[in-house]
């Protein structure tokens, strides 16, 4: 199992601070794809991706017992 951790904008849109899925062997691309359709969050291409606190590409492999942050852009002045 997985741990998917949503920041700012994205907790409100999945109704959740985290989830626990499974997505062992997934790209952050497939993961992103079953997060719209089954949480209806929105965005998602737009937003970082974290596994394990380090920033990853769409095409990195997901390993069971990995922790997936989805980190919206951030504006500021």
């Amino acid at each position: 199992m997985n741990k998917v951790l949503f920041f700012a904008h994205l907790r409100d849109e999945a109704g959740h601070e985290s989830v626990e899925i499974e997505a062992a062997g997934k790209t952050v691309a497939e993961l992103k794809e079953i997060i719209s359709e089954k949480y209806q969050v929105q965005k998602l291409d737009n937003s970082m991706t974290a596994i394990n606190e380090e920033f990853s590409s769409n095409e990195e492999v997901i390993k069971d017992g990995d922790t997936i942050a989805f980190i919206p852009p951030v504006s500021g002045g």
